[in-house]
């Protein structure tokens, strides 16, 4: 597991570290109705019996100076996930794996927002619990907030052969559910001992209403995510433990189909008529990490354009 930090260039970060504040953005504080009327109308007043209530403090939660760790950090929704949490102040730990290169540069390019870059190959069996313990290294002993990205797309089609139905749905499960809930367990126990934290586990809506007869093995691995998010926020609401998932359909990146065909088929079953940006991924797990609605906790939020409802 290779590991970069900035520290050589902005000096060793200690638990009390304190980096220079950064106003979050309007855009950033209007996410939602409501936290945007605490954080900007200036008449707004809750009613009394909320006024010294645990919502009231929360609303007023950014992300200024939280430290965040983002897996899949090099491209598509990581990578924008990265850029949004910088703009809104947050001081991030970038994850790769095949592509360092470009979660270096993407560290460049928010500069001193970035607290360094860990690689680690989540297909091998072990590689979440080290990663966590590589990134709360880098970022000083605490984190704040994860965000689990990381995911692979493989087929597993019944037609296949033996040997290779085995090694997919073992690769699918071992990086997107085994690798997954390494990084939560670590974080969960990170998380209680600091007296909290802000889990957000992107699953899919696969994961509830299945995928075609080539994604068994995906489907059941989000399925299992979205599992697991839920009894992480039952099991440890009560140490400050907020778990949250996020159910996509098709995303505009690289996983997106790549032919015509293909994106025309994609497109035809989502109501608005197009894919999801990976920006407005990033954009809610920037709202949910900010703390500004922690009641959601447990809940899975669907972002496919409403091409499949609950």
């Amino acid at each position: 597991m290779f590991l970069a930090s900035r520290a050589g260039q902005f000096g060793k970060l200690g638990a009390g570290h304190h980096s220079t504040w950064h106003k979050p953005s309007v855009a950033a504080m209007a996410l939602c109705a409501p936290h945007k009327r605490v954080l900007l109308d200036p008449e707004f007043r809750l009613p009394s019996n909320h006024a010294d209530s645990t919502f009231h403090r929360t609303q007023a939660m950014t992300l200024t100076d939280k430290r965040v760790l983002i897996t899949g950090a090099s491209h598509g929704v990581g990578l924008a996930c990265v850029h949004a949490f910088a703009r809104q102040g947050a001081l991030v730990v970038l994850h790769a794996n095949s592509n360092p290169d470009a979660a270096r540069a993407a560290a460049d390019e928010i500069g001193d927002r970035a607290l360094g870059v860990v690689t680690a190959d989540l297909a091998v069996a072990g590689a979440g619990t080290v990663l966590f313990a590589e990134a709360l290294g880098v970022a000083g002993g605490r984190l704040d907030a994860v965000i689990n990205n990381a995911g692979i797309y493989l087929a597993s089609p019944l037609a296949g052969t033996d040997d290779d139905w085995h090694a997919s749905w073992a690769r699918t499960l071992q990086v997107n559910l085994l690798a997954v809930a390494d990084i939560c367990r670590s974080a969960v126990i990170a998380f209680a001992a600091a007296g909290g934290g802000t889990l957000i586990n992107i699953a899919s809506r696969a994961g509830y209403r299945g995928d075609d007869g080539e994604h068994t093995a995906y489907a059941a691995s989000k399925g299992a995510v979205l599992a697991l998010t839920k009894t992480i926020a039952r099991a440890h609401g009560k140490d400050g433990v907020l778990a949250y998932a996020l159910a996509p359909g098709w995303i505009n990146t690289r996983m997106a189909p790549n032919n015509a065909a293909g994106l025309a088929a994609a497109r035809s079953e989502i109501p608005i008529g197009r894919m999801a940006e990976a920006a407005e991924i990033a954009a809610m797990c920037a709202f949910l990490a900010s703390g500004a609605c922690a009641s959601a906790t447990g809940s899975c939020i669907d972002i496919n354009g409403a091409s499949y409802v609950r």
